[in-house]
Parts: C-alpha cells; sequence; structure tokens
C-alpha cells in the first residue's frame, strides 16, 4: 500500500513513534493524517505541526473506539490506514495489582480486537485496507521487570497473526511493529536500563521502517535488526534462551 493520497489513523499520537509516524505519512502526502490520542491537546499539537486533524479518543474503551471509527468514517473519509500505535507500559511482576494488570490488557491487547471489530468489516466491504499494530521486541522476546508489558505485548503479536492468518488473503494488509527501545515519554529516564540494551532508536527511524514494510505488505517490521537473531536463538534452544535472558536479569538488577 502506498501512502500518498490515503487517509490514515494513528493513536498515541501526541508523542513517540505516533508522532513519528505522523510526521512520516504527512511528509509523504497522505490525503488526511488523523492524529488521535487521550490527550487532546498533545493531539491538537501533532495535527498542527504536520497539517493533520486531531481526534480524541480512549482506546481502553470499545465504545470510544467504535465511536471514533464512525466519527472518521462518516465525517472525513474512509480509513486506508489504521496505524493501532497507543500503549503503556507496566512494570513489576507477581506483586501487580490485578486493577493495572486489567487496564494494561484493555490497552494493549482489547485495543486491537475493538479496532479491528469495528475497522475490519468496513475495509473488507470496500475492498481493502491496512492495520498496523505497535507491539514490541517484548512480544516476541519478554521484558525483564516487567511481567505486565511482555504478558500483553505476546498477545498483541498474536492477535496481528491471527487477523493476517484470517484476512490477509482478503485484502487486508497486516503488519507489526516490534521495536525495542525508542526515545519517547514511555522510556524517559531508561537509557541505562535493560530495555535499551540494543539502544534507543529514535521515532523518525521506526516510522521509516514502518512505511517500508507496509509498502511491501511485510507483516514483522523490526527496526532492530537483532531482535530477529534473538528470535532465533530462542526458537533454536529454548532453555540456553531462557538462561541467557536470567543472567542479563541479574546484569541489570546489579547495576
Amino acid at each position: 500500500m502506498e501512502i500518498k493520497d490515503h487517509t490514515i489513523v494513528v493513536t498515541g499520537a501526541a508523542s513517540g513513534i505516533g508522532k513519528g509516524l505522523a510526521q512520516k505519512f504527512a511528509s509523504l502526502r497522505a490525503s488526511q493524517v488523523i492524529c488521535a490520542d487521550i490527550d487532546a491537546a498533545g493531539a491538537e499539537r501533532t495535527a498542527a505541526e504536520i497539517g493533520g486533524i486531531a481526534k480524541v479518543v480512549d482506546v481502553s474503551s470499545e465504545d470510544s473506539i467504535a465511536a471514533f471509527i464512525q466519527d472518521v468514517e462518516t465525517s472525513i473519509a474512509p480509513i486506508d490506514l489504521f496505524c493501532a500505535n497507543a500503549g503503556i507500559l507496566t512494570l513489576g511482576g507477581l506483586e501487580v495489582e490485578n486493577d493495572a494488570w486489567q487496564r494494561i490488557w484493555d490497552i494493549n491487547v482489547m485495543s486491537h480486537v475493538w479496532t479491528a471489530r469495528h475497522l475490519v468489516p468496513r475495509m473488507l466491504k470496500r475492498g481493502g485496507g491496512h492495520i498496523l499494530t505497535t507491539a514490541s521486541a517484548a512480544g516476541l522476546l519478554n521484558q525483564i521487570g516487567a511481567a505486565p508489558y511482555g504478558v500483553t505485548k505476546h498477545a498483541a503479536v498474536g492477535f496481528a497473526e491471527w487477523l493476517a492468518i484470517t484476512y490477509g488473503d482478503q485484502g487486508i494488509g497486516v503488519s507489526v511493529l516490534c521495536p525495542q527501545a525508542v526515545r519517547s515519554e514511555m522510556t524517559r529516564g531508561m537509557e541505562n536500563s535493560v530495555a535499551s540494551v540494543d539502544g534507543l532508536l529514535e521515532p523518525e527511524d521506526v516510522a521509516e521502517a514502518c512505511v517500508k514494510a507496509i509498502e511491501e505488505n511485510r507483516f514483522l517490521v523490526l527496526p532492530h535488526p537483532k531482535v530477529q537473531n534473538y528470535m532465533q536463538a530462542k526458537t533454536a534452544d529454548y532453555d540456553r534462551w531462557i538462561m541467557g535472558m536470567q543472567k542479563l536479569r541479574d546484569r541489570y538488577e546489579m547495576t
């Protein structure tokens, strides 16, 4: 799918990867870039910078997502590309409260389900479209010190796989973005943590990788190429990979 002359939605567009995506799409002359975020002021700032349209959406609510999609499709244009980018990070393990687990599950997983539920039938009816899901390398590997994040990002990857398997030959392109650390509000103060073991990428670099994948209709987007090597090591010898992750855990717990 080409970006030019298409209508594109980006959630989580107020900052970080979302803002980088919105900027990139605007530079490639998308017909409309809808900058959506729960942070209304942040969405307005991004939209003002690129000549886009700001919208407020709460991706933790199916009703909000459904109303947002309906609003865009009826008042602006049919959505050609939906970048389901909004997400949160919850640190911790067994001690994390149930309410925190539910919140990250709704935002990092169910938001993708709800988006597809209300958008894919529309795309199928008009002959196609593309969905980009922002997951994480944590969805392919895991995240030391953040059980809710690692679990929900695995689920996000799994749901993107299911979408591609079910609708990928019916005109629905599906791409899943799985970077390691990217410079954003989420990674502020984590420059020397395990999350940044292979360095922080800038949002514009991630956006460039996404555009290439969308144009080539590729599923997996890996802005940090080493992630593919880590995946191969994991599947080649799962026990050895777990021991390596334990060593990495110990290394960063001592720093």
